[in-house]
């Protein structure tokens, strides 16, 4: 007997070339149902990973922002140092060191060297005039303070007094009282003991003897104040921790969101706009944080210098913000050009015929044996491109906005050579005739 396919001597039937059998109906069925429900459930996972990554971006810049801040003694300083030139930082200060210097010098003092018994006359004579001599003395010292505070010498002591705490907040927020930065209830204060020191020796050298009464006591200046201090406190800690994992963790969620889309170029323009979308929350978040920490002020106090501060302490963390929205955006519009949608390709279209007539405008009509060689190896120069890019911005230290969009600029005259050494000018395949 012979041996088919479709024999009867146990050959696999050829189930084509008949209709299906029960048991074959209901595997199709299985199947069918089985693929749209693993990618329904691909979709709902790729969109969740995604959003986690969005929602994660801001507190990833928060983490980030506390953790390089407050452990590298020089972006610290950085942060601090500009304070001392501010005129509204140097107005508070030269008050506050002010009134802790009349605390001790006002004219009893100045009395106090008189002998007892020509006291009481002295101070008849004085009279009316007790106020106005007050007064003349706190101009005196109010002076002399304003020269000092806006000399060289108090800009190298506040960045000295600011390097050796340059632990500042990480101090203050973990409880360690040996930095000059500290927490006194819901406020962060700065020791100003080694200004009023400064600011007693040049009374004593413009002959103002009662300034030798000034003793060696604390001075406190609020660099901030708010009841939300405790609560940062308690967190602090974590995110100094998390600010070196946690954009990886967004990164990766992002990632994992991207590869599970069944449209990946998609679901990467989407991931893109959502972190951007994130960071830009966070900014907004600082802005609208910063009008209720100033309008919570306590009765008197200075809120130009409040503001000034405020806007020192956060500014790496607004740099941050924007160099996100900035890379976000690039990378969405990028991957954007790269895909085929209709208005994407008359974008691209338009990029290569403006870089043909260039080419035809400079008469240049061959590049020799680099034209081949690039139209042959192109789509692999321009992710090279790409790569390079992404590099130089992994390697750059602490990029910022302008930074990302001048890697971009570069990148983009990059690809632009490629494409204006691309020596056959026609898309791959053009002009290649069959045989």
């Amino acid at each position: 007997m012979a041996t088919s396919a479709d024999g009867p001597a146990g050959g696999v039937p050829d189930r084509h070339d008949g209709p299906l059998g029960e048991s074959e109906r209901a595997e199709l069925a299985a199947l069918r149902k089985r693929f749209p429900a693993q990618k329904k459930w691909r979709a709902a996972l790729s969109a969740v990973l995604i959003t986690l990554a969005a929602l994660l971006a801001p507190l990833s810049a928060v983490a980030v922002w506390v953790a390089d801040e407050m452990a590298d003694t020089d972006r610290y300083v950085a942060t601090v140092a500009p304070l001392a030139r501010h005129p509204e930082v140097r107005a508070a200060v030269t008050d506050r060191v002010t009134d802790a210097a009349m605390a001790k010098i006002d004219l009893d003092a100045l009395l106090s060297n008189v002998k007892a018994g020509d006291r009481p006359e002295l101070e008849k004579a004085l009279g009316s005039l007790r106020g106005p001599i007050t007064d003349g003395i706190r101009d005196f010292v109010h002076q002399t303070v304003a020269t000092f505070v806006a000399s060289d010498a108090f800009a190298t002591l506040w960045e000295q007094l600011n390097r050796q705490a340059h632990a500042a907040f990480t101090g203050a927020l973990t409880g360690d009282s040996d930095t000059a930065v500290k927490v006194n209830g819901d406020a962060v204060v700065l020791d100003l003991a080694p200004v009023v020191a400064q600011v007693k020796q040049r009374l004593l050298d413009r002959g103002l003897s009662a300034a030798s009464l000034i003793p060696s006591v604390r001075t406190e200046f609020t660099l901030v104040k708010s009841s939300d201090v405790r609560r940062v406190r308690t967190g602090f800690r974590g995110l100094q921790i998390a600010g070196n994992w946690l954009p990886v963790v967004t990164v990766v969620l992002a990632a994992a969101g991207v590869l599970l889309a069944a449209r990946r170029r998609r679901a990467l323009v989407a991931a893109a706009l959502g972190i951007a979308a994130g960071a830009a929350v966070l900014g907004i978040g600082l802005a609208v944080f910063r009008v209720i920490y100033l309008d919570h002020l306590p009765v008197g106090a200075n809120q130009s210098a409040a503001g000034e501060i405020y806007d020192q302490l956060v500014r790496f963390l607004r740099v941050t913000v924007r160099t996100v929205i900035v890379l976000g955006a690039v990378v969405a519009v990028g991957t954007w050009l790269s895909g085929s949608g209709r208005r994407a390709v008359r974008v691209t279209n338009a990029w290569e015929t403006g870089i043909g007539a260039v080419r035809h405008a400079t008469g240049i009509t061959t590049t020799g044996p680099v034209g081949p060689w690039v139209h042959r190896y192109r789509s692999a120069l321009r992710w090279a491109v790409v790569a390079g890019a992404a590099l130089a911005l992994l390697l750059w230290p602490y990029p910022t906005g302008l930074v990302v969009i001048w890697i971009t600029l570069v990148a983009v005259a990059a690809l632009a050579v490629v494409e204006f050494l691309d020596g056959t000018g026609q898309p791959d395949g053009a002009g290649v005739t069959s045989t």
